[in-house]
């Protein structure tokens, strides 16, 4: 039985620890669509909705069976309308384990068409958030260790330190 996920997120900016999820999810699944908000609801974006997408499609290019696009709409429609049964979510600590598993029963409840699968990070990614990277990159600290160098030379020119 052919099996396809996807891993929603704003990713923004897309980090080292978002590629480490979806490259295992990679291994799980035949394939793998990263999905990304076009409205992040309260989160307000450094990067635009495109930017956001060019620079996962860019960090995430050696991986063969994953797909990166946009979205909009309720997480759950997009993958019943593109045929995706598991929705990935990471989880990093258990602070994040109430807001993931409350999202898991509200889209349980919208459908159960769709299963979410919670994936932790390797060990040395646990500490890295899109936010705290932009805070690092908005306050002159190198985040080379966090992001590849494509999104290194976004946050740099958006924070404007080229």
């Amino acid at each position: 039985m052919k099996v396809s996920a996807m891993y929603p997120g704003t990713f923004d900016p897309i980090t080292f620890g978002h590629e480490d999820l979806v490259r295992r999810a990679a291994r799980l699944y035949d394939k793998v669509v990263v999905a990304i908000a076009a409205h992040p609801g309260s989160k307000a974006p450094m990067f635009t909705f495109g930017e956001r997408v060019e620079l996962a499609e860019s960090a995430l290019s050696t991986i063969k069976n994953i797909e990166v696009t946009g979205y909009e709409g309720l997480t759950v429609d997009f993958a019943r309308e593109h045929g995706l049964a598991v929705i990935i979510r990471g989880l990093r600590a258990v602070s994040d384990f109430e807001y993931e598993f409350q999202l898991a029963n509200m889209n349980r409840h919208l459908t159960d068409e769709v299963e979410t699968v919670f994936l932790t990070p390797t060990d040395k990614y646990t500490f890295i958030s899109s936010s705290l990277v932009r805070e690092v990159a908005s306050l002159g600290g190198d985040v080379a260790e966090f992001v590849s160098a494509d999104v290194k030379q976004a946050l740099l020119e958006r924070c404007g330190r080229t």
